[in-house]
């Protein structure tokens, strides 16, 4: 009888220790801060994104989330940063296409695989472009600023701080058919502060950061990039409709993990992802930037990450940008 009960309570916890730990934290997790990524500069429609969601993250799990921004290098230094943390779940990026999809076709070498290193968790978003010059400039219009850009070839520049804004520009380049200076930065804030001082001529920015220094008359918005106008700068014409026709450019953002993060986290991470998007910041966030809130599953974000991945890498061939 000894014995038996012997065996059995050794059993007993042979079983207990053979329980997946992915199992337990499905319960248990998150129960310490988690850490947002940000592979760009604060300020940045990433950032602004990934602080409203971290309040609704907050909300909803009890736990602080802490916003960490590592900019530069077109994203691969917090993307690197994510991939090489431990898969728990308390380290996550809050990223964009550019570090999922753009630079695998911008650079021949990365410091990270965008889809072996990580497991995806949720889309959080799409949104457009806006192209502004500073105040000063002589071009009223895109059709303005296309016939300097031809009086004037390769003396005109154009920042960027991100692969959407860089690839935005290029394309605008190629269709226009005019040679423009591309002046890289490491967040499209720091290109926002050039474009203000006169340093560069032209910007294509996301709706977050160039919008409000348009409607504070500090910036000159000449054209949206997306199919339709604005719903928050009605008055700006698409760049397709006032000198380059079939011009059209976005970008979308999305939340990943570390690869071999357990299942059980993932998807207790894309619940809180998904339902700070439905959260009073996150609303604020997408009403005042024009971005539509758009969330997946993780295996709908893996498909999305495959096609967008081919449609960048065509947007990049086409607009003759060679990988560095």
């Amino acid at each position: 009888m000894f014995h038996t009960k012997i065996k059995k309570t050794i059993l007993a916890t042979a079983i207990s220790l053979c329980v997946p730990w992915a199992a337990q934290a499905q319960d248990t997790f998150p129960s310490r801060p988690i850490t947002f990524v940000v592979p760009f500069g604060p300020g940045s429609a990433t950032d602004q994104l990934a602080r409203a969601i971290a309040q609704g993250v907050t909300e909803q799990a009890g736990q602080t989330v802490v916003i960490e921004n590592k900019p530069g290098a077109s994203a691969m230094i917090g993307a690197s940063d994510v991939a090489r943390a431990t898969p728990d779940g308390y380290r996550v990026l809050i990223t964009t296409n550019t570090s999922q999809s753009a630079n695998p076709h911008l650079y021949k070498k990365l410091s990270y695989d965008p889809v072996q290193d990580f497991a995806p968790v949720t889309l959080l978003g799409t949104g457009g472009q806006i192209m502004v010059v500073n105040p000063s400039s002589p071009a009223k219009t895109v059709g303005d600023f296309i016939k300097i850009a031809k009086e004037n070839p390769g003396k005109l520049s154009f920042g960027s701080g991100s692969s959407s804004s860089r690839v935005a520009g290029e394309l605008f380049q190629q269709m226009a058919d005019v040679q423009l200076l591309h002046v890289p930065y490491k967040s499209n804030p720091l290109v926002i502060t050039d474009l203000l001082g006169g340093q560069i001529d032209m910007m294509m920015a996301d709706m977050a950061t160039g919008l409000p220094q348009v409607k504070a008359d500090k910036l000159r918005a000449l054209g949206v990039t997306t199919v339709e106008p604005s719903s928050l700068a009605p008055t700006v014409p698409t760049i397709s409709s006032a000198g380059v026709p079939g011009y059209e450019m976005g970008y979308w953002f999305a939340a990943y993990v570390p690869a071999k993060t357990p299942d059980a986290v993932v998807n207790r991470l894309n619940e809180l992802l998904v339902g700070a998007t439905t959260r009073a910041a996150a609303k604020q966030f997408y009403a005042s930037t024009g971005t539509k809130p758009v969330t997946s599953t993780p295996a709908e974000l893996a498909d999305f990450q495959k096609k967008e991945t081919g449609k960048w890498g065509a947007i990049i061939k086409k607009a003759g940008i060679e990988p560095s």
